[in-house]
C-alpha cells in the first residue's frame, strides 16, 4: 500500500508496510530523516552472510547470535538490512514491519527505510470511529494491538552503494514474546519450500489442515520450529487448490447449469474470490428441496469428505428418512474454508430450503463453521459430532492409547452412558486424574465444548437418532463408495448421479418391504399392532424393542398425583432399583416425560414411559407421540397442509394484496369524479356512504352494518336502498330493528353451518389426498417389484 508522497527537498517520502495491514499512524520525520553523514567509526560489514534472498527466509548471522543493530552497521542491499531486523526481533521477541520510505525525486530510486516494532503506532477507526455514520456496525472488531511502540531501525542509502544504519532505537514499552511462541508472529510466519512440498504431498492423500499440522510438528520437532500456523498452512492449501484447478471447474459449472436449464426447480449458486473466479459452489435438486419439508427438522453438515484429486473439502447435508435411511439436503464443494464462505453457503443454502431452518445441526468439531451458524441459525441446536472427537482424540492422545489399551474405552463409556450431567462430571474428572490429563489442553478445549457434543447434555433436542451409543447413517457416508481421493470433477458429477439413484432404490425397497411385510408381533398388546401399522418397519422394529424391554421393568408410584404436573413413577429392571429411571405422567393430559429424554431425542417412546402406560392400563398409542417423520405415511399430505399453511401465514401479503386493489378501486371515483359536477356530487356520496359503513363495520366486528342516514340535500338515504347481491334482495329496509337483528342472526348461524361444512369437505379432501399418496407409493412399489421380477426371470 502506497500514501501520497511527501516532498522533502530532492527527495519523496512515502509509507508502506510489511505484515500488519495499513499503516495507521507516522513516525516524526525530523527525527528520522536526517542528513547527517554515516558515522566514522568502522563497521563491519554483513553482507557476506546477508544476501537479497534473505528476505525469504531468517537471517541469523553466524558466531556472535547475540548481535544488534547500531548506528553505522553497514549492509549490502536494503533487503539484507531488513532481513537482519528482521532476524534481531525474531531473537529479540517481536515482529516487524516496513513504516516509512524515502524516493529521489531524480530518478525515484529508495534512498531511506525505516523498519519499526509491529506495534508502533496506534490504530485509526476508520470505520466505527464516534460520531461516523458506522459506529457500532463492526460485528467482532479486531483486538488492539498497536501501543505506540517506539523501537525503529533506520537506513540509509550511500554513494557507495551499500546501506548504512542512521538510527536505532532498542526501547519497547511492551512485554516481548518469549522464544516459544515468536513462531505466531506475522513477520516471522512463512511457509518454506520444504515445508510446501510436504504440505502437498500429504494433502495429496487426502489429510487435512489438522492433520498436516500434526506431521509438521513430528518432523520438525515442534511447533515453534515449523514457522508457520495452522491458518497458515490453510491458506496455502487453498491457493495451491485454486492453481491446480484449472479449467475442470468449468465442467462442474456447465453441469449445473445443465441441469438448471432442463428443471427449473434446480438450484445451484457459485460465490466468486476476489479475483471474481469461482470460490465455492452450492447446488441441490428437486428432490433434495422436496424431501427438506419432511425430514429437515435435523441436519448433518460434513465437511470431512475428501472426495477428489484436487482435496477440494466436499460438504454434503443431510438427514435421516422416515426409513433411518440418510438422505439428501444438497451439496457443495469448498475451495475456501473461511469464516465467510461458510456464511455464505449456510445463508444460501438457508435460502434453497425456503427459509426453514432445522430445528437442529450436527457438524465436525470446527472453531469457523460454529461461529458461521451462531449467526446464520441463531435458534438452531448445534452439536459437534461425537465420533469425529473420538477419532481426534485418537491422534491428540496417540501416547495414551498406545500405553493405556483400556483408556479408549473407558472415554466411550464416559461419554455415551452417563445418565446424568453429575455422573458425567464426576466420571470425566477421574478419568483425566486416573491418566494424569488434567494440563493436556486439547481435552481441556473439548471439555469446554462439552455442552455440544457429550449426549448427556443434548438429549432434549430432536437429532433423529434411534441409538446414543451408535454413529448415525447420515453421518459421512451418503456418498462413500462412489468417491475417493483419486475422484476427478468429471468423474465426480457421473458418480454424484450414481449415487442419487443407489439411494433412491434402497428408499423404494425399504417402502417395499414396509408395505408387502407384515412385521411379527410378539405381545398381545393393541398397542403394538397399532404401531405395526403405522411406522415403518424399521423404526416399528425398535419401537417393538422398547415394548418388549417393559417386560423386565418395573413402575413404582413415588409421588401422588397433581392436577397439573400428574404423579411421578419409578421404573426400573427387576432387580436393578439402584438404576432407576423416573416417569412423570399426567393421565389427564396423557403426557409423560422420563428422565432419559429419549422422545425429546429419537421421536420413539422409551421402555420407562411404556412401562407407566402399560401399568396405568393405557393400551394405544397417544396421538401427541406418534412422529409422523417415522411413520409409513411420512410423505403423505404434507405438501398440501403446508400450503394451506402459508395461506394463514401470508397475512402481511394479503393486506398488501387489499391495499392495492382498494387504491385502485379508488382511483377510478377520482378520475370520473372530476369531470363534471353532477359525478362529483355523486362520487362524494358514495365515498361518505362507503366511509360510514366501514366505521360501523370496524364496531361490529367486521358484520354488514344497516345505516339510515340523512343529511345532504340531494335527499339520498341508505335506509330507502335494496341491498342486493346478485338478484337476491334482502329486504331490510321493510324490517324493524329487532326483526333486522333476528334476521342478522339467523344469516350468521347460517354462515356457522356452512363453516362447518366447509371444514368437513377440507377434512374430507386430505384424507383422500393422503389415500391417493398412499396408493402411488404401492403403485410405484408394484412396478419396481415387476422390474426386479423380469430382471431375475432374464437371468434365468
Amino acid at each position: 500500500m502506497e500514501f501520497e508522497p511527501l516532498s522533502l527537498g530532492n527527495d519523496v517520502i512515502e509509507f508502506d508496510m510489511m505484515g500488519l495491514g495499513d499503516i495507521d499512524h507516522s513516525v516524526d520525520h525530523d527525527d528520522l530523516l536526517h542528513d547527517s553523514p554515516p558515522t566514522a567509526i568502522p563497521t563491519p560489514s554483513v553482507s557476506d552472510v546477508v544476501g537479497s534472498a534473505a528476505i525469504f527466509e531468517p537471517y541469523i548471522p553466524e558466531g556472535d547470535t547475540n548481535l544488534e543493530p547500531y548506528e553505522g552497521m553497514e549492509f549490502e542491499s536494503e533487503e539484507a538490512s531488513k532481513a537482519f531486523y528482521n532476524s534481531y526481533a525474531r531473537r529479540t521477541g517481536f515482529s516487524t514491519r516496513v513504516s516509512m520510505s524515502r524516493r529521489s525525486r531524480r530518478d525515484g530510486a529508495i534512498i531511506q527505510r525505516s523498519f519499526v516494532c509491529a506495534r508502533e503506532g496506534f490504530r485509526v477507526d476508520k470505520h466505527g470511529k464516534p460520531g461516523s455514520d458506522r459506529e457500532g456496525r463492526v460485528k467482532r472488531p479486531r483486538p488492539e494491538t498497536r501501543v505506540g511502540c517506539k523501537a525503529m531501525l533506520v537506513v540509509k542509502i550511500q554513494d557507495s552503494g551499500k546501506w548504512v544504519v542512521s538510527a536505532f532505537v532498542k526501547e519497547h514499552n511492551h512485554e516481548l514474546v518469549p522464544p516459544e511462541r515468536v513462531h505466531c508472529l506475522r513477520s516471522h510466519r512463512h511457509v518454506s519450500g520444504a515445508a510446501k512440498s510436504l504440505i502437498d504431498t500429504l494433502q495429496g492423500a487426502g489429510i487435512g489442515p489438522r492433520g498436516i499440522m500434526s506431521a509438521l510438528v513430528k518432523e520438525y520437532g515442534g511447533i515453534k520450529n515449523i514457522g508457520f500456523t495452522e491458518r497458515d498452512c490453510r491458506n496455502y492449501m487453498r491457493s495451491s487448490r485454486q492453481r491446480t484447478l484449472g479449467g475442470d471447474t468449468q465442467l462442474l459449472l456447465d453441469y449445473l447449469k445443465d441441469k438448471q436449464a432442463k428443471d427449473p426447480a434446480f438450484f445451484f449458486a457459485v460465490q466468486g474470490d476476489e479475483d471474481q473466479c469461482m470460490s465455492n459452489v452450492f447446488w441441490a435438486d428437486p428432490k433434495a428441496r422436496t424431501d427438506y419439508t419432511y425430514f429437515g427438522d435435523t441436519v448433518t453438515f460434513d465437511t470431512t469428505y475428501r472426495s477428489n484429486r484436487y482435496r477440494l473439502p466436499f460438504a454434503p447435508f443431510t438427514g435421516v428418512n422416515h426409513h433411518g435411511q440418510p438422505v439428501l439436503f444438497g451439496c457443495a464443494l469448498l475451495i475456501n474454508e473461511s469464516e465467510a464462505s461458510f456464511l455464505w453457503l449456510f445463508k444460501t443454502w438457508l435460502t434453497a430450503m425456503s427459509g426453514r431452518p432445522p430445528l437442529s445441526i450436527t457438524t465436525e468439531h470446527d472453531r469457523v463453521i460454529s461461529l458461521a451458524i451462531t449467526q446464520v441459525f441463531p435458534d438452531t441446536r448445534h452439536r459437534f459430532c461425537k465420533w469425529h472427537i473420538f477419532k481426534e482424540c485418537q491422534e491428540k492422545l496417540s501416547y495414551v492409547h498406545c500405553e493405556h489399551s483400556n483408556f479408549e474405552a473407558e472415554l466411550h463409556k464416559f461419554v455415551n452412558l452417563t445418565e446424568s450431567v453429575e455422573e458425567f462430571e464426576s466420571c470425566w474428572l477421574s478419568l483425566i486424574d486416573k491418566y494424569d490429563l488434567r494440563e493436556h489442553q486439547w481435552l481441556q478445549l473439548i471439555y469446554a465444548d462439552r455442552r455440544q457434543w457429550v449426549p448427556v447434555y443434548l438429549r432434549d433436542t430432536f437429532f433423529a437418532e434411534i441409538s446414543i451409543t451408535q454413529r448415525s447413517d447420515s453421518m459421512n457416508s451418503y456418498f462413500d463408495g462412489y468417491v475417493n481421493a483419486s475422484t476427478t470433477l468429471l468423474l465426480f458429477v457421473k458418480q454424484y448421479e450414481k449415487a442419487l439413484e443407489s439411494r433412491y432404490e434402497k428408499e423404494v425397497k425399504a417402502d417395499y418391504d414396509t408395505i408387502n411385510t407384515a412385521p411379527i408381533l410378539k405381545t398381545p398388546s393393541p398397542m403394538e399392532k397399532q404401531a405395526a401399522g403405522l411406522y415403518t418397519r424399521k423404526m416399528f422394529m425398535k419401537f417393538q424393542e422398547e415394548l418388549v424391554k417393559t417386560l423386565t421393568f418395573l413402575a413404582m408410584k413415588v409421588e401422588d398425583e397433581d392436577e397439573e404436573a400428574g404423579s411421578i413413577y419409578q421404573v426400573s429392571k427387576f432387580g436393578e432399583s439402584h438404576k432407576a429411571y423416573f416417569v412423570r405422567f399426567n393421565v389427564h393430559e396423557m403426557k409423560a416425560f422420563c428422565s432419559c429424554q429419549m422422545f425429546e431425542f429419537s421421536g420413539l417412546l422409551c421402555a420407562h414411559i411404556l412401562t407407566v402406560f402399560r401399568v396405568t392400563n393405557v393400551l394405544t398409542l397417544p396421538p401427541h407421540y406418534i412422529l409422523k417423520r417415522w411413520t409409513r405415511n411420512a410423505k403423505s399430505g404434507v405438501i398440501l397442509e403446508e400450503r394451506a399453511s402459508d395461506l394463514l401465514n401470508k397475512s402481511q401479503e394479503s393486506l398488501t394484496v387489499r391495499y392495492n386493489n382498494l387504491r385502485h378501486e379508488a382511483l377510478k371515483y377520482v378520475d370520473e369524479g372530476v369531470k363534471t359536477v353532477e359525478i362529483y356530487n355523486v362520487s362524494m356520496d358514495a365515498l361518505e356512504e362507503a366511509a360510514n359503513r366501514v366505521s360501523l363495520a370496524k364496531k361490529n366486528d367486521g358484520r354488514l352494518a344497516i345505516v339510515s342516514r340523512t343529511g345532504r340535500d340531494d335527499g339520498f338515504h341508505l335506509g330507502s336502498r335494496s341491498n342486493t347481491i346478485g338478484d337476491h334482495k334482502w329486504g331490510f329496509e321493510t324490517l324493524s330493528a329487532d326483526e333486522q337483528d333476528k334476521k342478522i342472526q339467523k344469516l350468521e348461524r347460517q354462515l356457522d353451518r356452512a363453516k362447518r361444512k366447509c371444514e368437513l369437505y377440507r377434512a374430507s379432501l386430505l384424507s383422500v389426498l393422503k389415500d391417493i399418496e398412499e396408493q402411488k407409493l404401492q403403485l410405484s412399489v408394484k412396478v419396481e417389484n415387476i422390474k426386479l421380477g423380469m430382471k431375475e426371470s432374464s437371468i434365468v
